[in-house]
């Protein structure tokens, strides 16, 4: 699914009115039916409503939903912001359909607000502005704006909330924003529902299909997606009759230190459970046992290093080397892994302390094999690129690293986000906050090392990784709930997760 910038939208409403064809006041009336519909699923006709309408088109969907919600015997309160006595042409119309249906109490504020009560009882339906603001509230609108987040009442926000800007949100007054409980959003999803530190204003968030036109989606422009699954499944390859395991590859995995073997056999186990014909996992020789015992079906390299890796290993025969669980930060370590990157000729896996050491060292990224994969959290990308203010601008930063090195990124979160090196960037849409636990990353990162070495190509590799890693997470916490939830059980859960892909 592709996610636009908001000043895109306006053509794809144009391309939609223009191709359908449909006339402008049609294609809101479409939208707000979708959202009456929404509301009257979650809420019943006892339950008080109080509108408040900007005059752009976004105050004339939630004057075209009061008189759809006013018909089906909802009680609202509207009040309609017009203190420049300029309304948009469809707000306009709007506004005096609402006013002949009368069954609603309606009110036009062109100079004195007096607030109305709102209780815990009320849902506020946020109309004010939509995705086209391209400034901070201030004024007027801002008081309004306070006056609703003050209150006990559920907000639902129309297409976004008021005062949230669709992308960049860096500069905007945080407090000038309404939080919402529940956003509507029209056909596609904004980019800036996507960053964690937005998640106060957006609350849960639903896509509503207003039927906007499939051609002008599919030929309008754009570096941003959702990862959906049935994409996804297109990536996956057949298993032949004769295949053997000399046909699926054989990856190398770099994990583990003294005290740390646990993050090398999660990531080992993962690997094996996402389909690598073999894997050998080179360890310090005081985890040798430890891994051989954990993981039988993998086997074992042994570093001249007694506590970490401390020595770098030929790579030709393998198809990818996946590096960083549990590897430590010991001075031995950085030395070898700068040594390892310089002669591996292998697409690499660089996860958790691997990205720490190259932090110190990042001209080195610049040498990664091509098809490389970083997997760092934000703390660890932050090392890599500097601070950052907020996800937006950690997102650009991570794009301008991706390019300049010719790597790919995926930064893990909430929706982790696969970053290729031409700039395009896949938001996943698996996971919970169950996953938030130690040795999920190290999970992942034999997840996507098997799929490397299978030679899936970085970017797929990358979000079929990523997706599958949450798709497992999900499963388990369906099965055992998040609370208890740990890493072992998303291994434990791929194979499951993997057949789900696999159906049809």
């Amino acid at each position: 699914m592709k996610i636009f910038p908001t000043s895109t939208l306006k053509e794809l409403d144009a391309y939609t009115i223009e191709h359908e064809p449909i006339t402008s006041i049609d294609l809101m009336e479409r939208a707000s039916q979708a959202i009456a519909e929404s509301i009257v699923k979650r809420w019943n006709a006892e339950t008080p409503f109080t509108v408040f309408a900007g005059p752009g088109n976004n105050g004339g969907d939630a004057l075209a939903v009061s008189r759809l919600l006013a018909e089906r015997g909802y009680r609202l309160a509207v009040y309609l912001f017009n203190t420049k006595n300029s309304l948009s042409p469809e707000c306009d119309i709007n506004k005096e359909k609402l006013s002949a249906q009368g069954n609603v109490d309606f009110h036009e504020v062109t100079t004195q607000f007096v607030p109305p009560v709102l209780t815990d009882k009320h849902v506020v339906i946020d109309g004010l502005f939509g995705s086209g603001l391209n400034k901070p509230l201030s004024g007027g609108f801002a008081a309004v704006v306070k006056y609703i987040n003050s209150s006990s009442a559920k907000v639902v926000a129309l297409d976004i909330p008021s005062g949230l800007m669709g992308e960049e949100n860096t500069f905007n007054v945080r407090t000038n924003i309404i939080r919402a409980n529940l956003t509507l959003s029209l056909q596609l999803p904004k980019l800036s529902f996507l960053f964690s530190e937005n998640q106060e204003f957006i609350g849960e968030w639903e896509l509503l299909d207003i039927g906007l036109n499939e051609d002008g989606i599919e030929e309008l422009e754009t570096s941003f997606f959702l990862l959906e699954r049935e994409d996804l499944q297109e990536l996956l390859k057949p298993r032949f009759k004769f295949a053997h395991k000399g046909n699926f590859g054989h990856a190398l995995l770099i994990a583990g230190c003294q005290g740390m073997a646990g993050a090398s056999i999660l990531s080992a186990k993962a690997c094996l459970r996402s389909g690598v014909g073999l894997l050998t996992v080179h360890v310090p020789s005081v985890n040798n046992t430890i891994v051989q015992s954990a993981v039988p079906e993998a086997m074992t390299e042994v570093d001249r290093g007694i506590e970490c890796f401390a020595c770098p290993t030929d790579t030709d025969d393998y198809q990818a080397v996946g590096v960083g669980p549990g590897l430590g930060k010991a001075d031995e370590t950085e030395a070898a892994l700068l040594a390892q990157i310089d002669i591996c000729q292998t697409p690499m896996v660089i996860d958790a302390d691997a990205l720490n050491l190259l932090a110190e060292h990042r001209t080195y990224i610049g040498r990664l094999p091509k098809g490389s994969i970083l997997t760092p959290h934000p703390g660890e990308l932050e090392r890599l690129v500097g601070k950052c203010q907020d996800s937006y601008e950690r997102l650009i930063k991570a794009c301008d690293l991706a390019k300049t090195a010719g790597v790919y990124i995926v930064l893990k979160g909430a929706y982790s986000t696969i970053i290729t090196p031409e700039g395009k960037c896949f938001f996943n849409t698996t996971g919970n906050p169950g996953m938030a636990t130690g040795g999920s990353g190290d999970v992942l990162t034999g997840i996507i090392l098997a799929l490397l070495a299978q030679n899936f190509k970085a970017e797929d590799a990358a979000c079929l990784g990523v997706y599958v890693h949450g798709l497992a997470g999900d499963i388990a916490a369906k099965k055992k709930g998040m609370i208890g939830m740990t890493a072992g059980d998303i291994v434990n859960y791929l194979p499951m997760a993997w057949r789900l892909m696999d159906e049809s």
